[in-house]
């Protein structure tokens, strides 16, 4: 089971797939966080702090932060 944390644009419905799979998600509006246009970098920080991967459809933005701090649990774009 993979440990992830959706953000703000990640489809619901692929959350809900995940979830029927037995994949442990939570969205960042899930999170209390939702509406607040939180740059990148604190959607990263936030995963971290969670032990999460990062579920974004950000492949360029979130590709550049791995390159800053690849110490992370993983970013899937």
């Amino acid at each position: 089971m993979a440990l992830l944390y959706a953000d703000e644009h990640f489809p619901a419905q692929t959350v809900a797939e995940l979830r029927r799979l037995g994949h442990g998600v939570v969205t960042i509006q899930e999170d209390g966080q939702a509406g607040l246009k939180w740059p990148d970098s604190e959607v990263l920080r936030r995963a971290m702090e969670l032990g999460r991967a990062v579920l974004t459809l950000n492949c360029r933005d979130f590709i550049r932060l791995h390159g800053k701090n690849p110490n992370h649990a993983g970013i899937i774009a």
